[in-house]
């Protein structure tokens, strides 16, 4: 829980504010802590209104975690989470849950083949698909063939501190191999899940660019990108199941 306290407690992290910056800065510090070679990836974003409020054009920035070593050629998996939130929000379940899975997660799996994404400007600027997700499409983009053909899968932490079962969406209905992967690794761990369908995350970039990806979270709750959107929402025993399902998942 203290990587929630902390990114609440920075407020609102709207991709382009100051407030992002920090978050992602302090992550930076986190990551190589814990042994990890890191790489910022910039990216401009429009301005557009988000959840009723405006704002600016500016410039957001991936995070790209990875143990020194690693080889993107061979197999491996990704492990994503948004790190902005709504202009409104200080975001504790969304989405500092995701982050700290995403941290979490890395700490404990330094000898596994992986990479650890945090994305800039997940949150919608506007309506349909290009006004969303701008840093995973742009990650997505970025991608070597040879990395392309490596991918096993991704996994987007997005909303995960909520409840007590553990929601493994794809991003359509047809779309089952990674989803049933992971929702058999949940039921080895002991963790409850529900399978669903939801493309508002940024497994969604990896899938509609023909790459396997799903969506970890999405149980609804009241204090939704809203100021009230605080640690006391997130249990920490939902972050140790969603943690338990994503340690296994790359260990298998």
């Amino acid at each position: 829980m203290s990587t929630v306290r902390y990114l609440a407690g920075l407020g609102p992290r709207e991709g382009t504010s100051p407030a992002y910056l920090r978050a992602l800065t302090w992550l930076e510090q986190q990551f190589r802590a814990a042994g990890y070679q890191t790489r910022r990836q910039a990216l401009r974003v429009p301005a557009g209104n988000s959840w009723g409020v405006p704002v600016r054009a500016g410039t957001t920035w991936n995070l790209i975690a990875a143990k020194p070593g690693f080889d993107p050629a061979a197999p491996h998996r990704i492990v994503g989470a948004h790190l902005d939130t709504v202009p409104q929000a200080p975001g504790a379940e969304d989405n500092a849950s995701g982050v700290a899975v995403l941290l979490g997660t890395a700490r404990l799996a330094h000898r596994l083949p992986a990479v650890f994404v945090a994305f800039g400007a997940e949150e919608p600027r506007g309506e349909g698909d290009n006004r969303h997700h701008y840093g995973s499409r742009a990650y997505v983009a970025s991608l070597p063939q040879a990395q392309r053909t490596a991918l096993r899968g991704m996994v987007s932490l997005d909303r995960v501190g909520v409840g007590t079962v553990v929601p493994i969406c794809s991003a359509q209905p047809d779309d089952l191999a990674l989803r049933n992967e992971l929702r058999a690794v949940a039921a080895r761990a002991r963790v409850q899940s529900r399978a669903c369908v939801n493309r508002s995350s940024d497994h969604w970039s990896f899938v509609r660019s023909g790459l396997p990806g799903v969506r970890l979270g999405s149980t609804p709750y009241a204090e939704y990108h809203s100021a009230r959107d605080l640690p006391r929402v997130v249990s920490p025993a939902q972050l140790g199941r969603v943690g338990r399902v994503v340690g296994a998942w790359l260990a298998s």
